[in-house]
């Protein structure tokens, strides 16, 4: 049995690596066929096919490419060069696509902008792009107008008697040709995708068009899409995962992608049926809330053959794939500005990915040691980081190297770049991307994620930075620290904000959710309070964490008065072991 699981370990391995290698051996810095290109090729090659189900509509690739075509000769007489950043603010819809598909027609870059964001990191995000236009969805019109913009960019709404819905109907969909993007070539920047920051505001990470491509390529390589499929994608497609990889597996094959403007549990399985879903793409938090819900006579019986994502916690991962009767899963490893992706290609339940030893030379992911409460990678006598053994936690970092995929693009932000680099790591010179991630690989290479590291952790799908909390808390009237961590919740995927505060008089805790509500996303509000006398520091007066988030919310043992954000009541309420068992036992949803 052993012998028989290692030939189909490594078989599988192998044969899907080297189609993934085949299709990118096109994806070279200098190359010019980009997404655009491909998907002119489908609407000449299957002009019938549909690209883009959503709600009530279906856009073939004809009409895909048309609409995309609009949007570059609306885009050419502003005086949209190349090069040049267009925001976009817009909830999941077949306009988004097209529009940064019509952006890369005259060679322009495109900031995707986290819908959830408001105020002054919604203004800082387009900010930081240095765009002088705005796409803005009719939907998303209030959020924009009410962000505190030093220089207000040109605002163009689309839906719902938008003056860019006006203009782009009166505007040619006949294609304005490849002279429009002429010199744009697979090294430069295709998007700003937004990650948070240590500074507490969104960071812009440069997304080039080989990324993309490369991105796109290693899942049509995994999971080998057809014409025939119909990937269904419910996650926003201002992020990588929703926005890139679920759209380049139908686009590469001709197949459709199938958009829902939000993830609904409810919707759900009556979708998968509706539209006739082959695949869909998930994250943990997801899966989760699919197990939550309740029985569903659509959640088998469906004509899903594989689905692919991250974040699918070994503990629900069987129940998960038993339940909803899922042929295959393939999860996933990497992040939006990393250099460090892999994905579990056999299905190895809690696996991340997987780099056998034999590849490690071209795919360098390793594991070293690290300590906690410095927060850095311990290094030996020598000053060199050192590799951990089989089994043992440490943080993931990636070789950066020339090749497709082994570049670190970094941020807008050359300081916030550095700090992501690991140098002399094992030899003098080299430098390593480092993931911020604990994780442990085995004896097989497979890789199996543990935690985050440091001042950002994960909820509701989204990263909240500690940073951007803190400043909101620490800015509020009889709040005179505030220190802002992440605290697991049994049952929940992430963590849940909570913070630590030292308050005065003039302390409001009844006007607080007001407050948050105007300055951050809703994942962002922290659910939990903890009022101290004093919070701790360690010797370079930083504040310290790891006790806050080792005690977590339990009030039975924490002396501090805890406070939960009750989402029935939408105030905070003092929290009582009573109420505290009912959230652990999972009888009440944050």
């Amino acid at each position: 049995m052993g012998i028989l699981t290692a030939i189909r370990r490594e078989y599988i391995y192998l044969t899907t690596i080297a189609r993934t290698l085949w299709l990118l051996n096109r994806v070279k810095p200098d190359a010019t066929r980009s997404i655009v290109d491909i998907v002119e090729s489908q609407a000449k090659k299957r002009p019938r096919n549909i690209a883009i189900y959503s709600q009530a509509q279906a856009w073939t690739y004809a009409e895909l490419d048309a609409r995309a075509n609009a949007y570059a000769n609306w885009a050419l007489a502003n005086g949209i060069a190349r090069g040049e950043a267009v925001a976009l603010l817009m909830e999941n819809r077949p306009d988004y696509i097209a529009a940064w598909l019509g952006m890369f027609k005259v060679g322009a870059q495109v900031a995707l902008i986290n819908t959830n964001l408001v105020g002054m990191a919604l203004a800082h995000s387009i900010a930081i792009s240095g765009a002088r236009h705005a796409i803005v969805g009719a939907e998303l019109l209030a959020s924009f107008r009410e962000a505190p913009f030093e220089s207000t960019p040109a605002l163009w709404v689309e839906g719902e008697g938008g003056n860019l819905t006006a203009a782009l109907a009166a505007t040619s969909d006949k294609s304005p040709g490849k002279q429009a993007r002429a010199g744009v070539t697979l090294k430069d920047r295709a998007f700003f995708i937004y990650t948070s920051g240590t500074t507490g505001l969104p960071k812009a990470a440069n997304f080039s068009h080989m990324r993309m491509l490369f991105m796109m390529s290693g899942f049509v390589g995994a999971l080998c899409p057809r014409a025939d499929d119909r990937i269904y994608n419910p996650l926003p497609l201002y992020h990588s995962t929703g926005g890139v990889c679920a759209v380049g597996m139908a686009f590469f094959s001709g197949g459709a992608l199938i958009l829902k403007r939000k993830f609904s549990s409810h919707d759900f399985w009556p979708d998968i049926h509706r539209y006739g879903a082959t695949m869909f793409e998930y994250i943990g938090e997801l899966c989760r809330y699919l197990l939550n819900a309740p029985p569903s006579p659509l959640e088998r019986g469906h004509k899903i053959r594989a689905v692919t994502g991250n974040g699918l916690r070994p503990e629900i991962w069987r129940e998960f794939q038993r339940r909803f009767a899922i042929p295959r899963i393939v999860e996933f490893y990497g992040a939006t500005e990393s250099n460090v992706a892999m994905l579990n290609y056999d299905g190895t339940v809690g696996a991340v990915g997987r780099v056998p030893d034999y590849l490690e030379w071209l795919l360098p992911a390793r594991v070293v040691r690290f300590d906690v409460e410095k927060e850095m990678p311990v290094r030996g006598e020598d000053g060199l980081c050192i590799e951990c053994e089989p089994g043992e936690v440490g943080e993931a970092i990636g070789g950066i190297g020339d090749r497709p995929g082994r570049q670190f693009e970094g941020y807008t932000n050359r300081g916030e770049s550095e700090k992501k680099l690991l140098r002399d790591v094992f030899k003098k010179g080299d430098v390593w991307f480092r993931t911020g991630d604990l994780m442990r690989r085995d004896a097989h290479g497979y890789f199996y994620f543990v935690d985050r590291i440091g001042d950002t952790f994960r909820w509701k799908g989204e990263n909240v930075s500690t940073g951007e909390v803190g400043e909101v808390l620490a800015a509020a009237p009889g709040i005179r620290e505030a220190n802002v961590y992440g605290v697991a919740v049994p049952g929940m995927e992430g963590r849940a904000g909570m913070a630590a505060l030292v308050v005065d008089g003039d302390f409001d805790i009844e006007g607080l959710p007001a407050r948050l509500k105007a300055r951050l996303a809703p994942y962002a509000w922290p659910l939990f309070l903890r009022l101290s006398p004093h919070i701790a520091v360690t010797g370079t007066f930083k504040q310290r964490k790891v006790d806050l988030v080792r005690d977590g919310f339990d009030p039975s043992v924490i002396v501090d008065p805890i406070y939960l954000l009750d989402p029935a009541r939408g105030r905070y309420e003092l929290l009582t072991p009573a109420w505290y068992a009912d959230i652990t036992a999972g009888r009440v949803k944050l």
